[in-house]
């Protein structure tokens, strides 16, 4: 984050007037003087000070990635009394104001991101947001190439045509067909229904990375903090 966001966040001013504080030598981080406005701050590690006194920010937000299982809905209560993802955040974030970043369907697994600041996720979640999503996909029989050209370019969903996607074939088995699928929209059942087009049904779907930030080794129905350089790489996005 940097400096003059970071001083602003904290409440001591407006970014402008953060600036100044700045220039003018008023700032430190971890002790020493800092003038450069392109200043970055870690806002788990750095100690920053403003005329000899410590600024923190108000609210240390909290950052999760979590591998959600398929049968699982992405909602902080369900009506029907469905397992959700808030019925597997480790015990020590039980009760905390979290909430999901986007959904995954019920039937889909993998990354989800979850949080307690609104405004990385309203950022995130905004349909001008190009962020792209990636996922392993299985669908029955083969898929031709020309319909897989036709996915690519886009196809008619309820009456508008989806964004470019990526897809890649990375096996065949005889049965199933696998793919890497990367898009940059968050419509309902986007990816099922895009196959639907095409008469072919998607029979596994999981996402394994947002932007750069990937699954890694989570087991299913596991969570974990976002280390800093993740976080840092969300806010810049």
């Amino acid at each position: 984050m940097r400096i003059n966001k970071f001083l602003a966040s904290c409440g001591v001013a407006s970014r402008r007037n953060s600036e100044q504080y700045v220039l003018e030598g008023r700032v430190k981080v971890n002790g020493k003087v800092v003038t450069a406005l392109a200043t970055e701050i870690n806002v788990d590690n750095d100690t920053v000070m403003l005329d000899g006194k410590a600024v923190r920010l108000p609210h240390k937000h909290i950052y999760l990635m979590m591998n959600k299982l398929k049968g699982v809905v992405c909602t902080v209560s369900d009506e029907r009394e469905r397992k959700t993802v808030m019925d597997y955040l480790p015990a020590n974030y039980k009760g905390k104001r979290i909430f999901p970043i986007g959904r995954l369907d019920y039937d889909s697994e993998g990354l989800l991101l979850l949080t307690t600041d609104g405004d990385l996720a309203n950022r995130l979640m905004h349909p001008s947001g190009d962020v792209g999503k990636t996922y392993i996909c299985k669908v029955e029989g083969q898929v031709p190439e020309a319909d897989l050209a036709k996915l690519r370019k886009g196809v008619e969903l309820d009456g508008t045509r989806t964004k470019k996607a990526k897809i890649t074939l990375l096996e065949f088995d005889g049965k199933l067909s696998r793919f890497e699928i990367t898009i940059t929209e968050g419509r309902n059942r986007q990816i099922r229904r895009m196959f639907e087009t095409i008469n072919k049904e998607v029979v596994f779907l999981k996402r394994v990375a947002i932007g750069n930030l990937k699954l890694g080794g989570l087991s299913r129905g596991e969570s974990r903090d976002l280390r800093p350089e993740e976080i840092e790489y969300l806010m810049k996005l």
